[in-house]
């Protein structure tokens, strides 16, 4: 099934999304909002899997209309907790090697996770504002809904608890996090609200290229209409989702509509470019001693989707443009 939030109150209206992404129906009846409908799940599930199944029947459902991105805000607008990991070491390696920093062995053992906003999540088409100087970027990331997870969870176990799955721009803003991290108390002003894709799906709806936690597809990211980067989201992922989970889990509960991203994707073979810039600017670094390409600027365009190799886009994409301050 596919869920989309248009913007509506504070959680959202919640509409169900036709599997080709052309139609959308509200649900009021089943479910007010994505939050409503998460924490009722069980009981609405038979509801919810008839409806989607007229939707795609024949397009015939009742107030069925054109699908509309430009109207969606994030799938939950309000999180109970937004997670993110950093499953592709190759980045992280990336980055400390630009620094001249070594990286521990444990890295690749135990996934880097930070907590971040979770009150006020991005739509796909809402702009970014933030002051040019601090360095903004985009960084294309995976990301899944989870039901309520037991403390404790084991990554064997944590396949169960994923309910929802659906892109995330987790912006960035580069230039203050030396400061910050310096402190080591970890992330508050340099990791402002993420934005994440119009529509979110069960993981059924992703057929064989969901497997073991991890999706085999390019994610496709373009900046002002030219592609940038498309690395598959399952090459070198160091940890799948089910160990994001178990790593979250590890001495606490995570509550029903938990957000758990999978930190930017990233292979190691640098031809199927980057999904941010500063690990462009890393290459550039290693490179030449110096980054060429600059941060966002106003005015620039970011597009961050993921399509099947029919054309067929999965969540519908996520397309801003970086205004620059409020």
């Amino acid at each position: 099934m596919k869920f989309a939030s248009y913007k509506s109150g504070r959680d959202g209206e919640l509409y169900m999304v036709s599997r080709d992404l052309e139609r959308a129906v509200p649900i009021p009846d089943i479910a007010c909002s994505l939050r409503n409908c998460l924490d009722n799940w069980e009981i609405l599930l038979p509801g919810l899997q008839n409806r989607y199944q007229c939707i795609n029947a024949d397009g015939q459902a009742d107030n069925a209309a054109r699908f509309d991105p430009t109207r969606c805000s994030a799938p939950l607008p309000r999180a109970t907790q937004w997670l993110d990991g950093s499953a592709y070491v190759n980045h992280v390696e990336l980055a400390r090697k630009a620094r001249g920093v070594s990286m521990p062995d444990s890295f690749w053992t135990n996934p880097l996770m930070y907590q971040g906003v979770s009150d006020s999540l991005l739509g796909p088409c809402d702009t970014i504002t933030a002051n040019p100087d601090w360095g903004v970027d985009f960084e294309a990331e995976l990301a899944i809904i989870t039901n309520d997870v037991p403390m404790g969870c084991s990554a064997d176990n944590a396949h169960q608890h994923i309910m929802l799955v659906t892109l995330c721009n987790d912006i960035s803003l580069r230039n203050l996090i030396p400061e910050e991290l310096g402190k080591g108390f970890g992330f508050v002003q340099s990791k402002p609200p993420s934005s994440f894709g119009p529509v979110a799906v069960t993981p059924d709806e992703l057929g064989n290229y969901w497997q073991e936690g991890k999706l085999s597809l390019p994610m496709q990211v373009y900046l002002n209409d030219q592609p940038f980067g498309h690395p598959d989201c399952a090459v070198d992922m160091t940890f799948n989702f089910h160990e994001l989970i178990a790593h979250a889990a590890k001495t606490r509960p995570l509550g029903r509509g938990t957000i758990i991203g999978s930190g930017t994707v990233s292979n190691k073979d640098k031809s199927t470019g980057s999904c941010c810039l500063v690990e462009q600017r890393m290459l550039e670094i290693i490179t030449s001693g110096q980054p060429q390409t600059p941060y966002l600027k106003p005015g620039d365009r970011v597009r961050i989707e993921i399509t099947t190799p029919d054309g067929q886009s999965l969540f519908g994409a996520i397309e801003q443009t970086f205004t620059g301050n409020h």
